[in-house]
């Protein structure tokens, strides 16, 4: 078998059947490592023999019949999540020195699922805006977004088939569109953050990164539970993704399409490829695309965000910025300098406005099957210092809302755009239906 070019899933199946040993195809995305990780950058934490340890250790558990159901298949981490045997520098030389003791409760999951831990992949700085040296696997002169820079790199250029990463406001779903790989970030609170560096407890939740979607299905599944060291994680009932890939929607889907305030910001390649999948949809598909305008008061979104965000920036980091303002660059520095200045007023209203879009969202789903959008701009901006414009996250992620960004465009350069569908608090289930629909029936 091609390993390479084979989903997670298939891979579980023959690692399962004994057709292919886990030392067999760690070392065969060791070598794609070592072949394209001097162009691309996307570790900061790579040993080779830490990782053929615990491939070897994965075949004897399949030997004594014990295997879960990540047996064997290799994970990047990004590296905000603490990892007992690897350091966790969160892209700052602030944090080189400390050292992790302990998993967070992502790690442990996948180690439980016989995952192999393949190293730590780059971060932005503090999970924020100042990138690192990841580039774009696509074209190397071009960022490949940020935060879970590396995370989503090392997917796109087979080094690694499934990753972790986290997003506060467009660090999952970004990526994955300039990298052109399924990127999913599940409901707020579905995945425990316990041991995951903390920009904002409002706003973080941790996402992955995979080349299809039922693979973001079979790594999600391991991750999604109740953690009472995450006192924000949910009760709400384990949803089944990889069974929702593999149902057909009961009805075709009907999509939204929000005139949203900053379409504006759309790039022209990318807005006329919309169109034609807007179309295809309506016209091939036999779905609907309804046009949506959103109230008003929904256009306070982004600066509302931005209070949350920064203010808790500034709690978070005040210890960095207290020792070592001098080691921050100055995007951080300026971000947690604003944060200081809030009112409480103004960040418990901003707070206040998350409910209130929610429960909005939560009648507009009676009529919507998912949102349709952008998950970027378009293309990875040229250019290495900037990641590229988060504004087509920012409304979900505020709401906690599941989305899950699907590399179904190219634009004007050959380069992946990826198209975003969205869909209401815990109806992951319905996420996974209709992505699996819309990727079966648009060919890229």
């Amino acid at each position: 078998m091609s390993s390479l070019n084979t989903s997670a899933v298939e891979m579980v199946k023959s690692l399962k059947k004994g057709e292919l040993t886990s030392e067999e195809l760690v070392k065969s995305y060791i070598k794609e490592i070592k072949k394209k990780e001097n162009d691309v950058q996307a570790w900061e934490y790579f040993d080779e023999e830490l990782v053929l340890t615990q491939a070897k250790q994965c075949d004897l558990l399949h030997q004594s019949g014990q295997h879960g159901d990540l047996h064997g298949i290799p994970v990047g981490i990004k590296d905000i999540f603490d990892t007992e045997d690897m350091p966790t520098s969160d892209g700052t030389e602030i944090h080189k020195k400390n050292l992790s003791l302990n998993d967070c409760t992502v790690v442990s999951k996948l180690k439980q699922a016989g995952a192999i831990i393949m190293g730590k992949t780059v971060t932005c700085e503090l999970a924020y805006y100042s990138p690192g040296k990841t580039k774009n696997p696509h074209d190397l002169s071009r960022t490949p977004g940020g935060s879970s820079s590396g995370s989503a790199a090392a997917v796109a250029s087979h080094m690694v088939p499934l990753a972790v990463g986290s997003q506060t406001n467009g660090s999952v779903i970004r990526p994955a569109s300039y990298c052109g790989v399924v990127g999913y970030k599940p409901t707020k609170g579905l995945i425990s953050r316990h041991l995951v560096l903390q920009v904002s407890r409002k706003l973080d939740q941790i996402g992955v990164f995979s080349n299809s979607v039922e693979d973001a299905a079979l790594i999600s599944e391991q991750l999604i539970g109740y953690d009472k060291q995450d006192p924000d994680t949910s009760l709400n009932p384990k949803p089944k993704l990889l069974n929702a890939c593999q149902q057909k929607p009961p009805m075709e889907p009907v999509l939204a399409y929000i005139d949203l305030p900053f379409m504006k910001e759309l790039e022209k390649d990318t807005k006329e490829g919309f169109e034609e999948i807007k179309d295809e949809i309506k016209n091939k598909l036999k779905g609907k695309v309804d046009e949506v305008k959103l109230p008003e008061g929904f256009n306070g979104i982004p600066e509302w965000h931005k209070i949350i965000m920064e203010s808790d920036m500034a709690a978070s980091f005040s210890k960095e910025y207290k020792s070592s303002k001098n080691k921050l660059s100055d995007k951080i520095v300026e971000a947690i300098e604003r944060g200081m200045k809030y009112t409480s007023v103004e960040y418990n209203d901003a707070l206040l406005k998350i409910d209130a879009a929610n429960t909005y969202f939560k009648q507009f789903f009676y009529d919507y099957d998912a949102i349709l959008t952008p998950s970027a701009t378009g293309e990875a901006p040229k250019g290495l210092e900037f990641t590229g414009n988060p504004i087509f996250c920012t409304m979900w992620t505020y709401c906690g809302m599941p989305s899950i960004s699907l590399p179904l465009l190219q634009g004007k350069n050959g380069l992946p755009v990826g198209v975003q569908l969205v869909s209401s608090l815990f109806d992951d289930e319905r996420l996974f239906r209709n992505a699996s629909w819309l990727t079966s029936k648009i060919k890229k």
